[in-house]
């Protein structure tokens, strides 16, 4: 088949991948790996796993979050079967850049742990997990590191037989999963398109009797995922475009609105501001059904991308590099019969990058990237509401981000030494226009009234003042954050490198941080944004004299990562140490319990916070066919000056697997020891440890070069054990999966 050069240059900080194709490389190739060091890719600073081939067969659920927890340094916040959010080293989204290809991925799961992640594992060719800062590279919020998604949506290749394809169906015991699976590339010359699906359905998931229930309330998901492509392949490079639409319905356990009535008291005496959750007055709940209804996300994306690469484009140039995408996101939160909020994304999104050849013996990539996107749907509960104002601006909320960002990085070896700078600056502006068009609907014996006030055209006198209010209580926010890091990578020889990286990153907040200001019924909370209008009551920020519009989060990290690759026996380990300034968390004030369920009161503040840690894994073959490794991780994260640990993070893991290839028949287990939880934040409680136990076992009938047909069996928590995740918002109301056994086959051609 035709194949294009690997653009190592052009992926500068992250390890070259193989180009995506249909066809899987061999099962012993397929394991999870770290970077290695050849012409093409040296090896990089920051620690990187990829999750290909049967590895991730065996490995992939229905969310991004439980496909990935297990590998050493990711946990999952686990929400149901539909938004299991991936953690590393302590942190999730805004602080985990997701993307696609290199490309941000835009919905709207930064925003709240209930909102899934608009992707599906069942259709991607491999992920790349970095753990550690990579902000240079992707701004901010890749902070707590960065998860790329190969896919093959936008071919790179031409078939060599002119089509390739495969197909796969599965059936799941704890949830009664029906999936069916298809993707094909065709092409001719040079020319390629491809086109692939994925429809998932799943029911409410088991769970152990001992939480109390056989089956895990409103924890179903349904999903549908389609993608068509083309490109167009020279020697070269290639261009191409792809279209995908994903479509996920799925439940929200533990949601109640009981509390959807919650309200502060005190707004004038912050010495008694209180959470209250009894309606009086105008303060009713907005939602007048009852618990038992269904509560759950309709959930839609359309995208469209396209997708460049290229060598030697440019005099003095190796490789060019290009992303836009146009993505159009929208979810509906749904309780019974009532629509009572929506989120919409509307996002454009540009890259360049382009790789210079060498000069002065450097080698590196500059890079520009914008943005502009629209986001709305935060604060809302009562959609369904009518409104009753005499006057005002019809429509809902929008917040309008322009990013900018200009990014450099460079490479050079000395002897056995590679050394690694770059630098990133952004230019973020977020705007709240007015959200539509003003109606007045005062009655008529009110007009005399407006009349005598303001005059024959007290119509556009009160049009005026509600602009110019809106304007004011909404100027511009403008943050200028700037990244740098150095590191160097010592190759000892024998397999063996040791590797440094010191990294200062600036990441601005995110919209819910900025602007929440109100219910979030999701996580059973009441929260107040940075810009909520609430200085007064937040001692951290006041004591340190920053205005909470303002705050920009500042983390130096050191990074230490030790390797061994190559040989019967490989390793690789990471230790890290963050300090981080003006760090953005929801610090719990108050709970309320009044209801039935208890309802914290959570204020976004910034203070000082510490991260540190070690994660990795050794393994050691057996035999030529067969591997045991030993991986595990541990995170210790506080707030300075003694005021306690963070909320919501992963306890210590330690495990061992065992895989073995023997021709067509491969197995493997997996056992780890998730340990209690007992460092705990400002009314957090207590998280049990628990063992879990996963298998695998497959046996595949080969139909000649790259064709065969697989069959697999994949079980997890086979001990049938209770466990929650301690990252997760609703860990009390939301346990982990029980025991599952998904039935498989697969097909290539």
């Amino acid at each position: 088949m035709k194949r294009l050069p690997i653009l190592g240059a052009c992926l500068a900080l992250a390890p070259s991948l193989p180009l995506a194709a249909e066809r899987d490389p061999e099962p012993d190739s397929t394991v999870v790996v770290t970077a290695r060091r050849d012409d093409a890719a040296p090896l990089t600073v920051t620690p990187v796993q990829t999750l290909s081939g049967q590895e991730l067969v065996r490995r992939r659920m229905g969310t991004l979050g439980e496909t990935l927890a297990g590998l050493p340094g990711v946990h999952l916040d686990n929400f149901g079967a539909g938004a299991a959010r991936p953690v590393i080293r302590g942190q999730t989204l805004p602080r985990i850049e997701v993307l696609s290809d290199g490309a941000t991925l835009f919905d709207v799961s930064s925003v709240s742990p209930d909102h899934g992640i608009a992707t599906d594992p069942l259709l991607l060719d491999a992920i790349e997990v970095q753990r550690g800062p990579a902000a240079v590279r992707y701004g901010g919020n890749a902070t707590g590191g960065a998860i790329n998604l190969i896919d093959s949506k936008v071919p790179k290749l031409v078939p060599e037989d002119g089509v390739t394809g495969a197909t796969e169906v599965r059936y799941g015991t704890g949830d009664n999963e029906k999936t069916v699976v298809g993707r094909v590339t065709a092409g001719s010359g040079n020319f390629a398109v491809h086109a692939e699906g994925a429809k998932r359905k799943a029911g409410e998931y088991e769970v152990p009797s001992a939480f109390g229930a056989d089956r895990l309330r409103d924890s179903f998901a349904d999903s549908e995922s389609y993608s068509v492509g083309g490109s167009w392949i020279t020697k070269k490079g290639y261009i191409g475009a792809a279209y995908t639409r994903v479509r996920n319905e799925y439940g929200l356990p533990g949601h109640s609105h009981a509390n959807g009535v919650c309200h502060l008291h005190g707004y004038f005496n912050p010495v008694r501001v209180d959470l209250h959750c009894v309606g009086h007055g105008s303060y009713q709940n907005p939602l007048d059904n009852p618990d038992s209804d269904t509560a759950w996300i309709d959930l839609r994306s359309d995208r469209v991308d396209v997708r460049a690469d290229y060598v030697d484009p440019l005099p003095g140039f190796s490789g060019l590099k290009f992303r836009a995408s146009h993505t159009d996101y929208q979810h509906d939160e749904i309780d019974g019969p009532i629509l009572y909020s929506r989120y919409t994304n509307k996002v454009k999104d540009g890259r360049l990058e382009l790789t210079h050849k060498p000069l002065f013996g450097f080698t590196g990539t500059l890079g520009l990237q914008y943005t502009d996107g629209t986001f709305g749907g935060l604060n809302l509960i009562d959609l369904h509401v009518p409104s009753t104002n005499f006057y005002g601006f019809e429509g809902q909320t929008r917040y309008v981000t322009e990013n900018s960002g200009l990014f450099l990085s460079e490479r050079r070896t000395f002897g056995p030494v590679d050394v690694e700078l770059a630098v990133r600056k952004d230019w973020r502006t977020v705007s709240v226009p007015i959200p539509g068009e003003f109606f007045i609907r005062v009655p008529e014996e009110y007009i005399p009234s407006y009349e005598q006030m303001d005059g024959p055209n007290w119509r556009q006198v009160l049009e005026a003042s509600m602009r110019e209010g809106h304007v004011s209580r909404n100027p511009d926010r403008k943050h200028r954050p700037l990244s740098a890091s150095i590191g160097a990578t010592w190759n000892l020889g024998g397999g063996y490198s040791a590797a440094l990286a010191l990294a200062r990153t600036e990441r601005a907040p995110n919209m819910r941080e900025l602007f929440a200001f109100g219910n979030n019924l999701a996580t059973n909370s009441y929260e107040l944004g940075l810009l909520a209008d609430w200085e007064f009551i937040d001692p951290i920020l006041a004591e340190a004299r920053i205005f909470r519009g303002d705050v920009l989060e500042k983390s130096d990290t050191l990074n230490i990562t030790l390797r061994k690759a190559g040989g019967p026996f490989e390793f690789e380990v990471g230790l890290f140490h963050q300090d981080v300034d003006d760090y953005v968390y929801a610090h719990a004030l108050e709970t309320e319990t009044r209801n039935g369920l208890a309802h914290h009161f959570l204020i976004y503040t910034a203070g000082k916070a510490r991260f540190k840690g070690i994660d990795g894994q050794a393994s050691y073959r057996l035999t030529p066919a067969s591997r045991v490794t030993v991986f595990g991780d541990y995170v210790h994260a506080e707030l300075g000056d003694e005021k306690g640990y963070l909320p919501r993070i992963p306890p210590a893991r330690l495990g061992a697997r065992y895989q073995g290839d023997w021709g067509p028949l491969s197995a493997g287990f997996e056992v780890y020891r998730q340990f209690t939880q007992d460092r705990l934040a400002s009314l957090e409680t207590r998280t049990d440890g628990y063992n879990m136990l996963n298998a695998t076992l497959a046996y595949r009938f080969p139909h000649g070069p790259g064709r065969w047909t697989e069959l697999y069996l994949s079980g997890t928590n086979l001990t049938d054990e209770l466990a929650y995740s301690h990252a997760s918002f609703v860990k009390a109301q939301s346990p982990l999966r029980g025991r599952n056994i998904v039935f498989g086959l697969r097909n290539q051609f």
